[in-house]
């Protein structure tokens, strides 16, 4: 859904600090106890409105689905201790395990019910609405046309959950792992109204662990045992304590000292100290980030040369080897590679339009002075808002100095927190945003359906009735054609691409140091990213 799931997060950029020795050090923390660090605040606790990395993996370990991800695009019983799919595709029946809430209530199909209809609520703006698209009534819900009792889920008494599709969609059971499908208590979301889920007492946990301290702007909080978790013979750790490091270096210290079992590396000093090292894992995930460009404020970005010269002008070998320096590669596609394939051939490699993914400065001043002259203008200026990390200040920096080698362009970064960052982009106040998503789930739809028109994500407003009717096919005539269905989505993003939607950067790879200490750690490229379950100390 990340939930995979995210808009606006921290970039992980240059960083020339000098490192100490890093081989093991011993850990101030307690047997139980895990101390683990992240680059940007926890947004919110509200499983239909998330938008960013950290909320999906705290939501993820503190609340659980019907179904859960695994390794190998697996999914496994999590709530639901079984289901069954009717013959043509279009009915899903959950039997529910008796589990709780972390007040000792029962976790009802009605919690579902509730759960689905609040996430399609047009009151609750989820950005997630569109998952939910093919569940019965869910577009006329989500306009307001219907009210959410029309919406195709139901309650057959306490235990069983029925979902009724309008169409098969053999991708559901990983929609199925996604926080906004958790269940919702409603009374608790009557309880706080406006305020349900902003602190992490204003919500209810059915997961592995209870979230701890979080006020709703402060930089640490807690996952803590959940004692009504319906597995919680396998959950291991009592406490994992999180806290924001903005700073590289300050994370960095922190970790040799033994005060964090974990952090992200930053720039290529750090990573290339702790390559070899038997703490050292770089996750490799199914994400890309990418430049969005705001086609419905500024009339220039409407026009696909002036948008491809924006792309051209990137160097993108520069961006991923000098200025990252973690590992992470120029993007092939919008779709992350390593992801999906077909008949032996990942998907980037089918979808490939060279043009929109290359660097090349002076056909990108050409096109550019083209570009103006068609919308007559000889100067443009844009704005470059990103969050305001260290990281994220260095990835922006870079941006600008490369855009205003274009005749007559002149770029201003915009460094806000990361919360403001992601609430202008969500309401299109930008011109030009460096925005990244990461697959909710191992298809290439996941990526594919953030463009189409009107969709909660499409920040920039790019609209294209090829893509939007290719797109379509792909999830209605051809939807249990895999060979249809799979051509489908390669040409949507070769039009996507050929019309610079947005401009493809790279594919992420987030270098990650773990003391040894720390065991069973589950991370999945895709979705949510990070299982905390079974993770245990061995000390």
């Amino acid at each position: 859904m990340k939930k995979s799931v995210l808009s606006v997060v921290a970039l992980t950029a240059l960083s020339s600090l000098g490192l100490a020795a890093c081989g093991n050090q011993a850990s101030g923390s307690h047997n139980g106890v895990v101390n683990m660090s992240e680059p940007s605040n926890l947004l919110t606790l509200d499983q239909s409105k998330l938008v960013d990395q950290v909320s999906d993996v705290t939501l993820n370990n503190s609340n659980q689905g019907l179904l859960v991800m695994t390794k190998n695009s697996q999914v496994v019983p999590g709530v639901a201790k079984n289901y069954k799919v009717s013959k043509d595709g279009k009915t899903y029946t959950f039997n529910l395990r008796h589990s709780k809430w972390s007040n000792g209530t029962p976790v009802t199909a009605k919690d579902f019910v509730y759960g689905f209809q609040r996430s399609v609520n047009p009151k609750t703006a989820a950005a997630y609405q569109y998952l939910f698209d093919n569940v019965h009534n869910a577009g006329a819900v989500a306009k307001g046309k219907m009210p959410v009792s029309s919406l195709g889920v139901k309650a057959e008494g306490d235990y069983k959950f029925v979902v009724s599709l309008d169409k098969p969609e053999t991708y559901f059971k990983y929609v199925a792992t996604m926080p906004p499908t958790y269940p919702q208590s409603k009374s608790e979301v009557d309880k706080y109204g406006s305020g349900y889920a902003t602190t992490s007492d204003k919500q209810l946990y059915n997961g592995a662990f209870q979230v701890k301290g979080w006020t709703g702007t402060n930089d640490n909080w807690q996952l803590v045992k959940n004692p009504y978790y319906w597995d919680k013979n396998n959950t291991k750790l009592s406490t994992m304590k999180f806290s924001v490091a903005k700073d590289p270096q300050t994370a960095l210290d922190q970790y040799q000292s033994g005060n964090l079992d974990e952090m992200k590396l930053s720039g290529k000093s750090q990573v290339s100290s702790f390559k070899g090292n038997s703490e050292y894992h770089p996750r490799k995930e199914a994400g890309t980030y990418y430049l969005e460009m705001n086609q419905k404020k500024v009339a220039a970005l409407r026009n696909v040369n002036v948008r491809k010269a924006l792309s051209l002008a990137v160097n993108r070998n520069e961006l991923t080897n000098n200025v990252l320096g973690n590992g992470s590669v120029p993007a092939k596609g919008f779709v992350a590679s390593d992801m999906s394939k077909y008949k032996g051939k990942d998907f980037t490699d089918d979808a490939y339009v060279s043009s929109a993914v290359s660097s090349n400065l002076e056909q990108a001043k050409k096109l550019f002075v083209k570009g103006m002259k068609e919308v007559g203008q000889n100067k443009l200026n844009l704005s470059l808002l990103s969050d305001d990390s260290s990281d994220s200040k260095s990835m922006t920096e870079f941006m600008q100095n490369e855009f205003q080698k274009l005749p007559g362009l002149t770029v201003n970064d915009v460094n806000v927190p990361a919360k403001v960052a992601t609430s202008r982009t969500e309401k299109g106040d930008f011109d030009l945003t460096v925005d990244a998503w990461i697959a909710d789930f191992p298809d290439p739809v996941s990526f594919m359906s953030l463009m189409t028109t009107n969709n909660g994500y499409n920040h920039g407003g790019w609209s294209n009735s090829q893509y939007d009717s290719l797109m379509k096919k792909a999830t209605t005539n051809d939807a249990n054609n895999y060979a249809k269905r799979w051509n489908d989505m390669v040409n949507a993003q070769k039009v996507m691409l050929k019309d610079q939607a947005v401009a493809p950067l790279y594919q992420l790879v987030s270098p990650q140091v773990l003391k040894n200490r720390v065991q069973g750690v589950n991370y999945y490229p895709s979705g949510g990213n990070y299982d905390f379950r079974y993770v245990h100390t061995n000390n």
